[in-house]
């Protein structure tokens, strides 16, 4: 069968079966601009898969390695998470560094505002992007909710370690007489900064290894592609069961080195002080027969 043909067939198969997947689970392939952020990332993770799975028909059509077309199709679903995610990486940091600002905005209007909470209404317009959202919400419950309350899902919402060590001094300042509030904030939003300036150093330590890990898979998968078009014979011997055993053991390699990438890249957070809190309190009201 013409390789074109089959590779026409292969790319059909793997449409049908994100349509199938997209039709049992109720899931939208396509998503709208409007949807929210995890929607969009279960789109996202439909079409990760498709594309895995038209890698791997179309390697088995041309190649026939059982092994190759796994390990591509692997390479190809996990390949952006292992080397890509710098947008979601630059926006962490950016939301810590929104939290650190919008720190520094309550300090300053405690200075004009009559009370902690007038200061974080003043807030509401000028509050940075990446916590924009959040903010405004916050304001709208202060209308109906203490501001204790409001502050702890503020927290909840954001669900930023950060966000919970500011959102416990703002908490604390409300049930007891804080003597020195602004200064507390201004130290609790210069370790913010710390910590977003820690993490930059960080990531610029890590594009050096990133960048070289791109290079090699680049140049390991053009040479495979160059010899598979122009000299099949030469890759005649991975066509054996031990030239795929081979393979196997070389894509294991591969798959290893991209978990130690990955490790690399995660940044271990410490606990989150509201997290713990909601969760101390459920278990309290469930105790207690509250449910």
């Amino acid at each position: 069968m013409n390789p074109a043909l089959m590779a026409g067939l292969g790319a059909g198969c793997g449409l049908g079966v994100t349509i199938a997947v997209a039709g049992l689970t109720g899931r939208q392939v396509f998503q709208p601009r409007s949807v929210g952020r995890v929607r969009l990332g279960e789109g996202r993770m439909l079409l990760r898969i498709a594309a895995g799975v038209l890698v791997v028909l179309v390697v088995l059509a041309f190649t026939g390695w059982i092994a190759g077309g796994v390990l591509a199709g692997v390479a190809v679903w996990a390949g952006p998470r292992v080397l890509g995610g710098k947008r979601r990486r630059d926006a962490e940091i950016a939301r810590t560094e929104a939290i650190a600002s919008w720190t520094e905005m309550i300090r300053d209007s405690i200075v004009a505002a009559s009370g902690l909470e007038e200061a974080i209404v003043a807030t509401e317009t000028v509050a940075p992007a990446p916590i924009a959202v959040e903010v405004r919400a916050l304001v709208r419950r202060l209308q109906h909710q203490p501001l204790a309350e409001a502050l702890t899902e503020f927290g909840a919402k954001v669900r930023h370690p950060s966000a919970d060590l500011v959102v416990a001094a703002l908490v604390l300042a409300t049930r007891m007489e804080a003597s020195d509030l602004s200064g507390l904030l201004s130290r609790l939003a210069d370790a913010i900064r710390g910590d977003a300036r820690m993490r930059i150093r960080v990531e610029v330590g890590r594009t050096k290894v990133r960048t070289a890990t791109k290079v090699i898979l680049g140049v390991v998968a053009a040479s495979v592609v160059f010899l598979a078009i122009g000299n099949r014979d030469y890759l005649a011997v991975y066509s054996t069961p031990t030239g795929q055993l081979v393979l196997v053991v070389i894509g294991g390699v591969f798959v290893f080195g991209g978990w130690l990438l990955e490790r690399m890249a995660s940044v271990d957070l410490p606990e989150r002080f509201t997290a713990r809190t909601t969760t101390t309190a459920a278990d309290s009201t469930l105790e207690g027969g509250g449910w």
